[in-house]
């Protein structure tokens, strides 16, 4: 049985019809063709699935389509207007990847830890992205493009008064 689902995805009011079972993961890649929405592990615990669900990290593949009535949605592609963004940038810059297959759940992780958290520590940044896996194992090259990327937001740094 299907049902229609509606849905604001990278600021577009969008219907789905989706099926009783059907994931958002594959929702979003079957019916909007968002190939960044990417399943591997099929559980929730690899990140390559990772979309912002009113700005928060979530694992599309752990979500029914149907539950998504009503939410706002961003993937990777945001609105596809402006190029890349400063955390994509950063992330080219460092060559913060090797196949690219979890790219897009890390950035994603990423703006939603910078808008959170302008300017984290190393040991914030490997926290906030502990729920991303990178089998190519790109982890200080992720890091050092966070913390690019939270410099290219906020150039200024926090006031560290004792």
């Amino acid at each position: 049985m299907t049902a229609p689902v509606g849905l604001t995805v990278n600021g577009v009011a969008e219907v789905l019809v989706v099926e009783g079972a059907e994931t958002l993961a594959e929702a979003l890649r079957r019916e909007l063709r968002l190939f960044s929405v990417r399943e591997a592990c099929g559980i929730g615990v690899c990140g390559s699935c990772t979309i912002l669900v009113a700005g928060r990290p979530m694992s599309s593949c752990l979500m029914l389509a149907g539950l998504a009535d009503g939410l706002t949605i961003e993937t990777v592609e945001g609105d596809g207007s402006a190029g890349l963004d400063p955390v994509q940038q950063a992330f080219v810059d460092h060559t913060a990847f090797q196949c690219s297959f979890c790219t897009p759940g890390f950035v994603l992780t990423t703006r939603a830890l910078l808008e959170e958290e302008p300017h984290p520590t190393v040991d914030r940044i490997r926290e906030a992205l502990a729920g991303n896996l990178c089998r190519c194992g790109s982890y200080i090259k992720i890091v050092d493009a966070v913390l690019d990327a939270a410099e290219r937001l906020d150039p200024t740094p926090e006031s560290t008064s004792t």
